[in-house]
């Protein structure tokens, strides 16, 4: 961001940006703090916020309780003639929050300003709702309406204030319900704040945001693989790793394409990143060999090596990735050997020092045999097992359209945080095949549990040995299939889906 934009600065944020409000009205919040569950998306929408006071308001609100408040908070933003008041003293207390009360802090103001409460009383009513202490909220509307002459509680009460024993009741009725759920402006303002800040981010600096997203959840693939989503539909390219490039992170380039990140890579370890980041500083790595060379040493093995090649690190050498998985342990062993001669000549002294050691120069190179590249659902497949992504594409990119059409969820509608289909309800999914595990069953007959993927996400896939009878054939790996079924929800475990049929 800074090589960029060296100008910008997170503290000089334009927090009235009519650009951000408009993509939050948008419901565009994938990754945006406290707002990117579906359910917010739809209240964002519908209130379509213009400043930080309605975001603190929404946070407020998305909560169980006051969220009963949310149609009426919409309609009276909409339309202010439908708000109103119980009595006209609320009107300067709820008017920023379209007449209803949001906040903790408005219903302490209430008990000071229409009871005559002191701070301290009014925060120890307040603490009483939040528990549902039964007993201290019956005392304390006793006092709230006829005020009290207790030393030390002294208060005159709503009816000696003007306002009618019947109204005051009901205030203090919707009060008491609303209380054991509020929420503290103060907490809920330095949400807003952070919710603002990203974004802010997301809107102005898309490639940049989503390349620092996906470096934080690095190690969830699903969250790597849904912000990917996010990606696509954004219109930045998410580019395979290269080696003379990457960082351990995801990085946004100067063209606006994010770079894999190579901590994303598995079966490579952290201090192997870390150290050929460190090495090409001074010069680039310029062959497979020259990496293996220079990272000898260094945490590297074949697996994890074969790992880079397949997610596509070492395309910038002009080799194809199965000449090069072919060549790993002769490149490996040769590198050793040589080393091992090299430290066998360091130690033999008598050697040196009589003259006999014979300095043979040392080969730079080795020759990697060109053999016919892997077909590609191979290589597809390969990326998938080394990243968790499709990097050069994905089985399912030319079903986009298709998929929107024919499917009736996307797997993230059916397992995400914000998942509403209930269990037992018919769907229909159209996603690639990942993996099948077989199982014989107790009757001996054979059922398979199915790795399934879309662009937004992988579920689990139960298919019972008479629909597997009739379905093997369809989930062959990578295969991209129209899966109808029943959701299977069950509590403390991720929904999955029960195939009926699989075209």
């Amino acid at each position: 961001m800074q090589k960029q934009h060296p100008e910008f600065s997170i503290r000089k944020l334009d927090y009235d940006d009519p650009d951000t409000y408009k993509m939050l009205g948008q419901g565009d919040t994938e990754g945006v703090f406290q707002l990117e569950s579906s359910g917010m998306k739809q209240v964002l929408v519908g209130l379509q916020p213009q400043n930080l006071e309605d975001v603190i308001a929404l946070i407020s609100l998305y909560r169980p309780g006051p969220m009963d408040s949310i149609p009426t908070y919409l309609r009276n933003r909409h339309e202010p003639d439908k708000i109103s008041y119980k009595t006209p003293q609320l009107a300067h207390i709820l008017d920023v929050t379209n007449g209803c009360i949001v906040y903790q802090e408005q219903v302490m103001q209430i008990f000071r300003e229409l009871a005559g409460f002191s701070f301290g009383q009014a925060d120890n009513v307040r603490r009483a709702m939040s528990k549902k202490k039964h007993a201290v909220m019956e005392a304390e509307r006793e006092h709230f309406v006829h005020g009290c002459t207790e030393p030390g509680h002294e208060c005159p009460g709503c009816v000696a204030n003007g306002i009618p024993e019947q109204v005051a009741n009901q205030i203090y009725d919707e009060m008491s319900s609303f209380a054991s759920y509020a929420f503290n402006k103060s907490h809920a303002a330095c949400y807003a704040y952070v919710a603002f800040q990203t974004a802010y981010l997301k809107c102005h600096y898309p490639s940049q945001f989503m390349a620092a997203l996906l470096t934080s959840v690095l190690d969830n693939t699903d969250k790597v693989i849904e912000y990917s989503g996010e990606c696509a539909r954004l219109g930045i390219k998410v580019l395979p790793p290269d080696v003379n490039i990457s960082n351990g992170g995801f990085t946004a380039d100067d063209n606006g394409q994010i770079r894999f990140g190579l901590n994303a890579v598995k079966n490579v370890g952290r201090n192997l990143i870390e150290n050929a980041v460190a090495e090409r500083k001074g010069k680039p790595y310029t062959s497979l060999y020259d990496f293996c060379k220079r990272m000898h040493g260094s945490e590297l093995n074949r697996r994890s090596v074969e790992s880079l090649i397949k997610a596509g690190a070492f395309d910038c050498f002009g080799s194809n990735r199965h000449s090069m998985v072919e060549a790993v342990e002769g490149i490996l062993k040769s590198i050793e050997t040589d080393s091992r001669r090299n430290l066998e000549g360091q130690l033999d002294l008598f050697s040196v020092m009589s003259g006999e050691v014979q300095q043979s120069p040392q080969e730079d190179v080795y020759e990697i045999r060109p053999l016919a590249e892997y077909t590609p659902a191979e290589l597809l497949q390969q990326e998938k097992e080394v990243s968790g992504l499709y990097l050069s594409g994905h089985p399912l990119d030319a079903y986009r359209e298709k998929s929107a059409r024919i499917g009736s969820h996307t797997i993230k509608d059916l397992t995400g945080e914000d998942a509403h289909v209930q269990d037992g309800e018919k769907v229909r999914i159209v996603c690639a095949v990942v993996k099948n595990r077989m199982m014989t069953t107790k009757s001996n007959s054979m059922m398979a549990f199915t790795s399934v993927e879309d662009l937004t996400g992988t579920m689990e896939v139960i298919v019972f040995p008479k629909v597997l009878d009739r379905f093997r054939d369809a989930i062959q790996e990578n295969a991209v299939v129209v899966i109808d079924g029943r959701l299977s929800v069950r509590e403390d475990e991720a929904s999955k889906l029960l195939a009926d049929s699989i075209l």
